[in-house]
């Protein structure tokens, strides 16, 4: 349980402006990035122990988007932390106005268990930027990543300005919600659980940053690639063992080359994970009984295409397409987060387009095509949070774009700039001369219509 005097503690550090400087923000991001590469290992030790996950993909998907995110605020925080320059209107003139970054405060930083490590820091380092102090509590899920990013912040960082809170989110959260006032609360997750944040939060004004989640069409559309978006489909759903938010969540793809397409997959699924993918360096476990439990129920919701094959006691469910899916079955009204895919057909887009308004605002949408005409229809029609077109889940890699969903999956987007955007307030400020201090601003104002039009219009 959270000590209050802890979060105290925080408020009068960062109340004593330490946070502020742009000397004191780069000394603790640097220190971070000694301690990552310090603990690289125990990095991959934990993410193997927790999700199976071998240190390539664990550099690629964790601790190396981490580290590309460190870097990038290292380098750009002199220029983000200097205030911009605004536009004056006639009336203010000779006034000359600017925007002044400015950290929020305390804020609390919540993450999820499918990528235990960079879902929750990548924030934590925005806000650190930022010049806020920031509490941390990592998913109870992911027992061992958990411990050691509790060790990497203790190690890092000094209490007051960032530390842990362990243990049942259910009960933690609410706890410190209800004691303290956060400046900002910043979670990744289950869209049950952030409405639940979102309405703690409300009560006292806090602003929020939700990263929920969704599901995510794919549409493959008759004059796709249709080798390139099999190979490029295959990876961003089965990756982490579909445990991603981003992961396409179900396909859509046009009737006259779902069967071409299908032995493409097939063929990938083969490629990239073997025969017996429970013995494949790389493929990933489920989380716990609980979720491998719930995805074991979907399969009797369709006919395998292929996979299907499951074993509760190493975790382990195959890479599985299925068909005949009723679009009323569980499958397709929950968010699967696993290694299942349910394929539908489409010969026209209003027919696909009824499908995924059954479920809107995913957080991610993809679109296969040649044709840019049908690249500018799909992102017309569809209201998404981040997508691609010819690609699945890269997007949220590329730390120029800002990541965030819309509606359901979510509020706020972040990565780059952007999460250092997240974590601040931008004052707007006015400062006008002294020396000139015009008759024509003060009463009487009978008179002055004229000179009114010509300076507000």
């Amino acid at each position: 349980m959270t000590d209050i005097t802890r979060l105290q503690q925080q408020r009068a550090f960062f109340d004593s402006g330490s946070t502020r400087t742009l000397d004191f923000r780069l000394e603790q991001l640097r220190a971070f990035k000694q301690t990552l590469l310090r603990y690289e290992q125990q990095i991959y030790d934990a993410l193997y122990e927790d999700l199976k996950k071998v240190p390539e993909e664990a550099w690629f998907t964790e601790n190396g988007l981490l580290m590309q995110e460190l870097n990038y605020a290292i380098k750009h925080l002199p220029a983000w932390m200097k205030r911009k320059k605004a536009g004056t209107n006639l009336l203010n003139q000779p006034s000359s106005s600017y925007l002044y970054p400015s950290p929020l405060g305390v804020v609390l930083v919540i993450g999820p268990w499918n990528f235990p490590l960079q879902l929750l820091l990548i924030p934590v380092v925005g806000a650190i930027a930022a010049g806020n102090t920031v509490v941390i509590k990592p998913s109870e899920h992911a027992p061992a990543t958990a411990r050691l990013i509790e060790q990497l912040i203790t190690e890092t960082f000094p209490p007051e300005l960032a530390y842990v809170v362990q243990g049942d989110g259910a009960v933690v959260i609410p706890a410190m919600m209800n004691q303290f006032r956060f400046d900002h609360v910043f979670y990744t997750g289950s869209i049950p659980v952030g409405k639940a944040i979102y309405q703690s939060a409300a009560k006292d004004l806090v602003p929020v940053t939700l990263e929920l989640g969704g599901k995510d069409p794919c549409v493959v559309e008759a004059d796709a690639r249709l080798d390139v978006a099999a190979r490029r489909i295959v990876l961003g759903k089965f990756s982490n063992a579909g445990q991603m938010c981003v992961s396409p969540d179900y396909l859509l793809v046009h009737a006259s080359v779902k069967e071409e397409l299908l032995r493409l997959m097939k063929k990938y699924i083969v490629a990239f994970y073997g025969d017996n993918p429970e013995q494949t360096y790389g493929y990933n476990k489920i989380i716990n009984e609980r979720n491998f439990d719930r995805l074991v129920s979907y399969l009797s919701q369709g006919k395998v295409v292929t996979g299907g094959r499951h074993d509760r006691g190493q975790l382990f469910i195959s890479p599985t397409i299925l068909e005949e899916v009723s679009p009323d079955a569980p499958v397709m009204q929950e968010e699967i987060f696993g290694p299942l895919l349910p394929v539908f057909t489409f010969t026209s887009k209003e027919e696909a387009l009824a499908l995924i308004r059954r479920n809107p605002n995913p957080l991610s949408f993809y679109i296969f095509t040649s044709s840019k005409a049908n690249e500018k229809t799909w992102l017309e029609r569809v209201q998404f949070g981040s997508g691609c077109i010819n690609n699945t889940a890269l997007q949220f890699t590329n730390h120029h774009l800002p990541f965030g969903g819309v509606g359901q999956s979510g509020i706020g987007g972040y990565h780059g700039r952007h999460t250092f955007d997240v974590f601040t307030h931008y004052k707007s400020v006015m400062k006008t001369p002294a020396w000139f201090d015009p008759a024509l601003k003060y009463p009487p104002l009978k008179g002055k219509m004229k000179l009114l039009k010509f300076f507000i219009r």
